[in-house]
Order: structure tokens, then C-alpha cells, then sequence
């Protein structure tokens, strides 16, 4: 391992004393990764005692929990840089438990190491042997060569189990609004939400009566109480694609694996009305409406389900199709044809 070559300045009484040389040590651990000894108090250790090894004072740590390495975009690794870039000439070293601790694809690491080489500071592992000689900077690029390849084993190890669960009919990305995830003991993937399986299960019968809008029945399951995980109103965008997922009906359909088979969870609606629902959002099938009809005797059939006269009031529903008035002629029981509005 290298050391940081200086020339050491002389005291007043001719000694000479070393002069400080800044360190700041990144760790970080992902959620699954804490149960496999890489802990932060464990990594915290041994760059601490590299630091003391190396005669490096440590001016900041920065304490990474939960976030991956596939991406830059994490929230202490950001201080790190904004820290380094402030006390530019002060950190000589950024300090890391391995390289997979910085960054886990290839292209990150280099475009990172090359940010802090702008600002003069070097980078060291406590457990691999990486410096700034031509070795050491091939060691440097085979380890986060191997990274990388780690990486994508991972990933690829995870789509696979991803795509045979799903061919086993188990849902395996967040529930939707709706459904919860079961336990294990239970030998399904999702179970009924008891505060908005029923909200849902409303909204698309419903919509499927052809009498409403989307428009319509979001906001009447909006005053009834249906709101997100976080508590918000679900907005129109969110309500329309809800309506199309195959889920509810207790369908499994991922394209991007190549899977389309039934779920091991109970469908919160029929399929009939799942596709009587895709149907009306297509235009395949008319949405019907509630319409106003003047008769000639000025009884008035208001679209709420009443006809009203000066005597008393007659509770019918007249459904008809959106349609040109030309081709709804039909009146409701006994009553003479009349005209549109």
C-alpha cells in the first residue's frame, strides 16, 4: 500500500512534524446487506483503523443506510461531494469499505473518481489494495470491473425469480390500491385491503352501469373516503389507469416478462365487468346516460329518476344510449313519446 509522499516542513527547533493530511470516510449498507457483516459499525472500523494505519486525520464521516449503489443519486454520497467541493484542499482521501461500497456500476465509479481527482482528492479502500500507481490503478478498474459483473448477476438473479413467481401466478411488485401483500403462511401473493377493496370493487361497477364518467364515480368514491397509502386523493390519471389493470380481476399481465396467466389472489371485480369497463373506455360500447325528457303535457323527466308534475311525483330510472335523439324514440311507461332538448 502507498503512502502520500511529502516533503515534511521543520518546526523552530529543526524537527520535523508531519503535516495533516484530510481524509473523509464514506460507508454505506443497503437493508439486506446489514445481516451480511457489512454493517456500518463494522465498515466504520476498519476505515477508521486504515485512516490510523495510514496516519490520515479523519475530518467527516458520512453514513450511507438503505440506499443502493446503482445509482449516484444518494443522499450522503451527495453530501460527501458537496463536502468535498467546500473544503477543496483540506480532503486528501475519500475512504470506502470496498469499491462496491461506492459505487456498483463501472461507468459511476470512474465518472465519480474522476470528480474527485478534479478536486485533487484520492480515492483508498480499507480491504483492497487500490493507490494512484499504474498497479494500483489497474487493481482499481478490475475491481470495479468485478462490480459491475456482480451487479448484473444480482440483477439477473432477481429477474428470474421475479418471472418464475409470476409464472406461478404470485404478484411480486407493490400491491395496487386495493390489495395488500399476504403473509407467507397464507399461500397467496396479495389479500383483500379491507379499507379500499370495497371502494374499488364500487368504483368499477359503477363505472360499468354506463351512467357515469370517471370524472364522476372518482369523485363520489373520493367523498365516500378512498384515498391513497399516504392519505392524498388519487387524481384522474391515477383513477383512469387503475380502471385498466388486469389485476382487480385477478389477472396476471407483465409484458416485460412474457407472462399472462391468472393470480394466485382473489379478483376484487368479474371479469365480466373488468372488460365491460375496458369496452366503454374504448368506445366499443356506448356509455349510457340519464336524459331529460319534455313530454307535451309538461310532465319533465329531470335525469335524477323522477318525473315531475303538479300533482305528484312518479320514481322511475330511463336509461338510454349516447346515442343522436333520432335514435331514442322510447319514452318510459306510460307516457306518449316526447323530444330532446
Amino acid at each position: 500500500m502507498s503512502r502520500a509522499h511529502t516533503t515534511l516542513p521543520s518546526s523552530e527547533n529543526g524537527s520535523k512534524l508531519r503535516p495533516m493530511i484530510g481524509a473523509v470516510i464514506y460507508v454505506r449498507v443497503s437493508t439486506k446487506e446489514q445481516t451480511e457483516n457489512l454493517s456500518l459499525p463494522t465498515q466504520l472500523r476498519a476505515c477508521e483503523e486504515y485512516c490510523r494505519r495510514e496516519g490520515y486525520e479523519v475530518l467527516e464521516r458520512f453514513k450511507e443506510e438503505g440506499e443502493s449503489a446503482k445509482t449516484t443519486d444518494r443522499t450522503e454520497l451527495q453530501n460527501l461531494l458537496k463536502y468535498c467541493r467546500t473544503h477543496k484542499g483540506k480532503i486528501h482521501f475519500v475512504i470506502v469499505y470496498n469499491l462496491t461500497r461506492f459505487a456498483r456500476e463501472k461507468y459511476d465509479h470512474f465518472a465519480l473518481r474522476a470528480f474527485l481527482k478534479s478536486l485533487g482528492i484520492s480515492l483508498r479502500s480499507a480491504t483492497e489494495p487500490i493507490d494512484d500507481t499504474s498497479t494500483g490503478k489497474l487493481m482499481e478498474g478490475v475491481l470495479a470491473a468485478f462490480a459491475q459483473f456482480d451487479n448484473d448477476v444480482r440483477s439477473e438473479r432477481t429477474r428470474a425469480g421475479m418471472r418464475a413467481a409470476l409464472e406461478q401466478g404470485c404478484w411480486t411488485f407493490v400491491p395496487p390500491l386495493g390489495y395488500l401483500n399476504a403473509p407467507k403462511w397464507s399461500g397467496k401473493s396479495l389479500i383483500r385491503d379491507p379499507e379500499r377493496a370495497e371502494l374499488v370493487k364500487r368504483a368499477f361497477e359503477e363505472f360499468a352501469t354506463g351512467r357515469f364518467t370517471k370524472d364522476e364515480v372518482l369523485d363520489k368514491i373520493t367523498r365516500l373516503g378512498f384515498r391513497t397509502r399516504k392519505g392524498l386523493t388519487l387524481n384522474p390519471q391515477s383513477f383512469g389507469r387503475m380502471l385498466t389493470n388486469r389485476l382487480y380481476a385477478g389477472l396476471i399481465h407483465v409484458p416485460e416478462f412474457d407472462v399472462s396467466r391468472r393470480g394466485d389472489f382473489e379478483p376484487l371485480v368479474s371479469e365480466e365487468t373488468f372488460y365491460r369497463v375496458q369496452a366503454i373506455l374504448d368506445g366499443r360500447v356506448q356509455r349510457q346516460r340519464l336524459q331529460q325528457l319534455f313530454f307535451p303535457d309538461g310532465v319533465v323527466f329531470d335525469g335524477k329518476g323522477f318525473v315531475r308534475t303538479g300533482v305528484s311525483t312518479h320514481a322511475f330510472n330511463y336509461l338510454t344510449p349516447d346515442l343522436p335523439a333520432e335514435n331514442n324514440l322510447a319514452s318510459p311507461p306510460g307516457f306518449e313519446p316526447g323530444f330532446w332538448p
